[in-house]
């Protein structure tokens, strides 16, 4: 991959770093830049072609540094901003891009900007850059719509003077209102400001979210808001997610990337249906978007069929790469979705801290090494997040007086929230220094199961996760072919398929052993198969005959 190479992006491996719980090199508990650059090697070892940065930015972490104070420094926690211009340097220099999130829905409360909307009386310009509104009722006592926040709770909060401010979060993460110039500007400011620096891309944080209906009056929505999604509404036309108008605010932003040489990336986090998530990947907007069904379906080769075909076909027509990822800083990690029963209620279970349903975790592993090497083979970007390259679990079972994520107060302790795929990582087996994630313990507990699934654990060891990734991303390099897929031939529970140099790859997601196709065996999630026949749950890379 050439450093100058445009379409880098278009069949990358892109690995999510959660700084916090990446590496700590200070001692505070905390992860941070100069630990995220010590152990760049691990990246550079496991073959990603970049790393993609969750918010490292100056906040008072309301939403786990998703309520940004200020867009265009480091937190000091975390850093400085030569930390992190060595960081990218280093990162350059192992060949890797760098990617970060950028949060352009709202700001921290924080921010200066909302601290000078405080003290401004209403229809101030001030007010202007943030969304606020006189409030229903006699007096202004009741909030101006009944939108309701993504993590529970209604969507406004008043402030003294008596009137409202939007917060599709929680209360310390006020709207922007994009309809004011001001903000927009500040935004292509901020992009050129990490452009400048060295960034080569961006992670766009509810980017379906940015553009909203705010003439009077403003509309009700009803019952059923979770995520905002009304499928019952015409397509655009919903009041604050994924309205048309939104497109018009990236193809502005796709001037300033296009400035760059090589241009810029971006991938929009825009949970909207496959038939939207389109537009937001034209060659004139963001580029790529993140398809979010393929993580959420599950272990079905028919409807895993289904939503491949559909995501390619998407992905073609918006003159994109399709996206393919299994887990994140926001779900549950695949490795524990995959060991319960289809169909089961996540936030249940994590409610029962992991208990019911049991979890068949030898299941789950075993799925979960067979669904990364179904991903990899396919073509296009995949995305891997933090740590599931060992095989890392969910820790479902932290204690209500650890859980730091904001989800679990603001829904009245009814949804646990995300702190468990967040939990620092293992790097070393002894738990002492927190398996080695650093010398001053750890922000969220780590359990002892890590101690065998640390880096060092597995290092070297033949047939362990972090060996399976390696050999798998070093192969993928190898063997990738454009960006075409064949299906082949085979039964209702087994996927199958090729690739244009002659790549195949087989997922068996029945409960039986089924005949193996042809070819030279690659690479096997598990064992290698036996007799001919490929074990339930299991994936193998071919090479077919006569190639």
């Amino acid at each position: 991959m050439s450093p100058q190479d445009p379409d880098w992006w278009r069949q990358a491996v892109i690995y999510q770093v959660y700084p916090r719980s990446y590496a700590d090199a200070d001692g505070d508990g905390i992860g941070d830049l100069p630990g995220l650059t010590r152990r760049l090697d691990h990246l550079a070892a496991l073959g990603v072609d970049a790393v993609w940065l969750s918010p490292f930015y100056p906040s008072e972490l309301k939403d786990g540094g998703y309520d940004v104070a200020d867009f265009r420094d480091v937190d000091p926690r975390l850093g400085t901003l030569d930390d992190f211009d060595a960081m990218v340097a280093e990162a350059h220099g192992l060949g890797i891009k760098v990617i970060v999130d950028i949060v352009p829905n709202h700001s921290s409360d924080q921010h200066v900007w909302f601290q000078e909307a405080l003290k401004s009386p209403p229809g101030s310009a001030a007010r202007d850059r943030y969304v606020f509104r006189d409030g229903r009722g006699e007096h202004g006592e009741l909030p101006p719509t009944d939108w309701e926040a993504n993590f529970g709770g209604n969507a406004w909060r008043r402030v003294p003077d008596g009137q409202w401010y939007l917060h599709l979060f929680t209360p310390e993460q006020p709207d922007f209102n994009w309809d004011n110039e001001e903000v927009r500007a500040d935004f292509r400011t901020t992009l050129r400001f990490w452009s400048d620096r060295g960034v080569d891309g961006f992670r766009v944080d509810v980017a379906h979210g940015l553009a909203k209906d705010l003439a009077e009056p403003l509309r009700d929505l009803g019952p059923a808001q979770y995520r905002g999604l009304h499928d019952d509404l015409p397509d655009g036309t919903h009041p604050f997610y994924d309205r048309d108008a939104v497109h018009e605010i990236f193809r502005d932003w796709r001037t300033v990337l296009d400035a760059y040489d090589p241009p810029r990336i971006a991938v929009a986090e825009a949970w909207v249906k496959n038939s939207r998530r389109v537009l937001y990947a034209k060659p004139d907007e963001l580029g790529q978007a993140f398809n979010f069904e393929y993580l959420e379906t599950g272990w079905s080769a028919p409807r895993l069929r289904e939503v491949i075909g559909a995501s390619l076909e998407t992905a073609r027509a918006a003159g994109a790469s399709a996206t393919w990822v299994l887990s994140n800083h926001d779900v549950v990690r695949h490795t524990s979705r995959l060991a319960l029963p289809e169909g089961a209620d996540l936030q249940a279970w994590l409610l029962s801290d992991g208990t019911e349903p049991a979890v068949d975790a030898a299941l789950g592993l075993r799925r979960a090494r067979a669904a990364t090497l179904l991903m990899l083979a396919l073509p296009g970007s995949s995305y891997l997040y933090q740590g599931e390259e060992l095989g890392l679990p969910e820790v479902a079972d932290l204690a209500r007086a650890d859980l730091q994520d904001p989800v679990w107060e603001q829904t009245g302790h009814g949804r646990k929230g995300r702190d468990g795929c967040r939990v620092p990582l293992p790097w070393t087996s002894d738990a002492a220094g927190s398996y080695g994630f650093g010398p001053g313990g750890s922000w969220l507990p780590q359990p002892p199961v890590f101690a065998e699934l640390s880096v060092e654990a597995q290092d070297g060891v033949a047939g362990s996760t972090l060996e399976l990734y390696r050999e798998a991303l070093k192969l993928r390099r190898k063997v990738q072919g454009d960006e075409s897929l064949t299906w082949f031939s085979s039964p209702d529970d087994v996927l199958h398929f090729g690739r244009s140099s002659g790549w195949q790859c087989v997922t068996n997601l029945s409960s039986a052993p089924v005949p193996l196709p042809e070819g030279e065996l690659l690479l096997s999630s598990g064992e290698s198969p036996a007799d001919g026949e490929l074990p339930p749950d299991a994936t193998v890379w071919l090479r077919a005959p006569g190639v």
